[in-house]
């Protein structure tokens, strides 16, 4: 585990790792990524050989068996080369392996986790929808009903990170129209089901590359033995994972302004203007030093929430202490980025403006980073009715 303030010397070694990783085999993927909205199949499932998939499965299931802090710091190093990826990364590994992992049964695990940990499996998590989107839970429209050995589901789940390219889906469904929120249940989803199709692949402002569709469900049939954790108890499952999703989103955008900061000093020591660098500017200088200030708070709080949910237990979460630091590290760090951003573009000036510019491709992804595992408004919402005692 971090110190409050820095880094153990094996967390500092997993951050360096995935750092020289990202330069090296994600950075030269993310301008093709960006430019044809391309999936790199080969390379993601590559991931899983390398040892960047499953690591917080324990060995003998086929993973890595390190803890949730490891797996942030993995995603702020490759999100720094390659922040497409890591959105699919994280996708695959937090919101769709790790909750498997932590809330279903020994079989499931013993029959997806392996797959999911070497790469021959890809995740996604099903759970936003065309009309349920803040309100996920309560106007959650697909159904599960069951018939015999299996439950079939109708309906369809929008904006799925990864649901063009997903063998595997983690999908919440409603087994008890009548109990609302308390009547979800969670169920793994082999994608190569009848009656499962990407109704439609999205092509987005920024993250482009990480591949997002609506995914339709017409009368697919999911065995019983695919729900994970009991049925109509789903709410557990999700409450304690979107957490978790908050906590781990916020790497991203911590690498991402650490890639801003590096671009910008290196522009402003080049770039001259006046017959001098444009770094010699006391308004440039303000700007870098902004920049720095809002990145060291980001990752400082960052550790911190990983620090706090760490050692989150199955089924806990959507309340307390741990419901309101995950929403306040991605809100600060997601509003943070915002800014550094904004000054990154700045003393880019006209190069910030071009399409093919790093610096374009990382303002162009701010805004998922708002509105992704519920939007400012929503984290808000959350801080302040734990503050108040609700």
């Amino acid at each position: 585990m971090s110190t409050a303030f820095s880094l153990t010397e094996e967390h500092q070694a997993v951050l360096d790792a995935a750092d020289r990783y990202g330069r090296e085999k994600l950075a030269p993927l993310a301008r093709r990524m960006d430019d044809e909205e391309w999936w790199p199949d080969d390379e993601f499932r590559a991931l899983g050989e390398d040892g960047y998939l499953g690591i917080t499965v324990p060995a003998d299931l086929g993973g890595v068996g390190l803890d949730l802090f490891a797996s942030g710091l993995v995603l702020q190093g490759f999100s720094r080369w390659n922040y497409a990826l890591g959105l699919s990364w994280v996708a695959h590994e937090n919101l769709c392996l790790n909750n498997i992992l932590r809330n279903a049964n020994r079989e499931q695990r013993e029959r997806y986790v392996p797959g999911l940990s070497n790469g021959s499996l890809i995740g996604c998590l099903g759970l936003t929808e065309p009309g349920a989107g803040s309100d996920a839970l309560g106007s959650m429209a697909t159904t599960a009903v069951r018939d015999g050995d299996d439950f079939v589901v109708n309906g369809s789940k929008l904006y799925i990170t990864n649901g063009p390219v997903a063998d595997v889906c983690l999908l919440y469904a409603k087994t008890n129209v009548a109990k609302g929120v308390h009547g979800i249940s969670a169920f793994i989803v082999d994608m190569k089901s009848p009656g499962v199709t990407v109704a439609q692949k999205m092509v987005k402002m920024g993250f482009r590359g990480s591949q997002t569709a609506e995914l339709a469900f017409d009368d697919c049939r999911v065995p019983a033995s695919n729900v994970v954790g009991d049925v109509d108890g789903g709410v557990q499952c999700v409450m304690s994972g979107l957490d978790l999703e908050r906590a781990m989103i916020s790497p991203i955008c911590v690498g991402m302004a650490e890639r801003a900061l590096e671009l910008s000093i290196g522009h402003a020591k080049e770039r001259k203007q006046f017959g001098e660098p444009i770094g010699n500017f006391q308004m440039i200088q303000s700007r870098l030093a902004e920049m720095s200030t809002l990145l060291e708070t980001m990752r400082i709080y960052n550790y911190h929430a990983l620090a706090t949910l760490n050692d989150l237990a199955p089924g806990q979460g959507g309340r307390g202490q741990v419901h309101r630091i995950s929403a306040t590290s991605v809100m600060y760090c997601a509003d943070s980025l915002n800014r550094v951003l904004d000054h990154a573009a700045q003393i880019h000036g006209g190069f910030g403006y071009i399409w093919e510019t790093e610096i374009n491709r990382l303002y162009r992804g701010i805004k998922l980073l708002e509105i992704g595992a519920g939007t400012t408004e929503v984290r808000k919402l959350i801080i302040a009715k734990e503050l108040l005692g609700h």
